[in-house]
């Protein structure tokens, strides 16, 4: 492990477990990743491998069976699986979002029914709330619950669901008009419904289909569906927390600790980024030595490098500010803003670095390329995180004239 991107202050466990998942990269990912990405192909034996790691349960706590590890343990890994493919971060990190959601948010019988199967990765989750009419607006979401008897019947058309085909249990986001009076605020009318599902595509319970994959630039192998619901049919006690209306809250809950995990995943392939560029200057010569000793090529190096550092520090002070019981939707805003745009510089200049190199599908650096740019829309895009950062800041410095 080089230098960049330490994190001080782990407890040995901390330390053992970040270092198992590097290992785990190094010798199970790295060799393959490329290669599957290129096919767009699930990665079935990894995902077994982070199984059999105890990954799935990583943050679960442990009377269900999980590690009930930090958020910072978390992102740290999810860090490192990053560096090694962005797509499989992807699949832990949805689950886990899901996991976080019913720890936090459940009831007594949804935590006792779906963690410790969530701990094993038998069951595993993906969340929902866009549509194919809005992105960042989750306020506008026209999918609607209404109550029939002892279920909600759902009808309405969900988009962008990673893990849309593996997934066993999908937390949608619907609007409930129910008991909310005329003119209530529309986040007010919101509920969380947990969807329990066959894994493929199809039509894969009554009233619930998942088209097939959609056909990405980037962030392949992955499986990102829309989900359309017809007159499904959900039980009451598979609302989020048994309460309608919260649904708002509890995905804002989750997306917050999902803005510090996708802030890791700018960390890790940017890290990842810097290796192969540094690596590559060193090997590559022009003008009778290796471009690393000329110094437009340092320059860049150097750039890369202060990124790569100041965007796992701020990855870093987030995570530890949630895992402190605080408020972090601040600290995870500038944290993804931050990394997601750094990201995207640093695969750039190693891009150049490799030059004509860089744009062969032979080279690692093309795949980087290409996933890239996902981070700047995913969890929110860089706009909303800064309106995010913007009002937080005008609450903490409010003027007092």
């Amino acid at each position: 492990m080089g230098r960049l991107a330490r994190t001080e202050g782990l407890t040995e466990v901390q330390q053992e477990i970040v270092t198992t998942v590097r290992g785990f990269v190094d010798k199970e990912i790295l060799p393959v990743a490329t290669e599957l990405e290129h096919r767009d192909e699930y990665p079935t034996e990894i995902v077994e491998g982070l199984r059999e790691l105890g990954l799935f349960g990583l943050m679960i706590p442990e009377e269900y069976g999980g590690l009930g590890e930090s958020l910072l343990t978390y992102a740290l890994c999810v860090e490192e699986l990053a560096r090694g493919w962005m797509s499989v971060s992807g699949i832990v990190n949805t689950h886990f979002i899901v996991a976080y959601m019913l720890k936090q948010h459940g009831t007594r019988e949804q935590k006792d029914h779906f963690l410790p199967r969530m701990a094993t990765g038998e069951t595993r989750g993906a969340f929902s709330m866009s549509e194919p009419g809005l992105g960042s607006d989750v306020s506008a979401i026209t999918s609607k619950g209404v109550p029939d008897g002892d279920a909600y019947v759902l009808d309405g058309q969900k988009m962008w669901l990673t893990n849309g085909g593996s997934s066993s249990l999908v937390a949608v986001l619907c609007r409930t008009d129910e008991g909310h009076p005329e003119g209530t605020a529309p986040h007010r009318s919101m509920t969380t419904f947990l969807v329990e599902k066959e894994p493929g595509f199809g039509e894969v319970k009554p009233g619930l289909t998942i088209p097939g994959k959609i056909d990405k630039m980037g962030y392949k192998g992955v499986d990102t569906t829309e989900l359309i619901m017809d007159g499904l049919r959900v039980p009451r006690d598979r609302v989020l927390g048994g309460t309608t209306g919260r649904g708002f809250y509890q995905m804002m809950d989750g997306v917050e600790v999902g803005r510090v995990n996708v802030a890791a995943r700018g960390c890790g392939v940017a890290q990842r980024a810097f290796e192969l560029g540094i690596a590559y200057a060193q090997q590559r010569h022009t003008f009778g030595k290796a471009i690393a000793q000329h110094q437009a090529i340092q320059f860049k190096l150097a750039e890369m490098a202060t990124k790569v550092e100041a965007a796992h520090a701020l990855m870093v002070g987030a995570a530890r500010k949630k895992d402190s019981g605080q408020r972090n939707d601040l600290e995870a805003g500038m944290a993804k803003y931050l990394a997601s745009e750094y990201c995207k510089e640093v695969v750039e200049d190693a891009f150049r670095i490799h030059g004509g190199y860089g744009f062969s599908k032979e080279y690692e650096i093309e795949r980087l390329y290409r996933e890239a740019p996902m981070l700047l829309i995913g969890e929110g895009t860089a706009e909303i995180q800064k309106m995010i950062v913007g009002r937080r800041l005008l609450e903490e410095y409010r003027f007092q004239g």
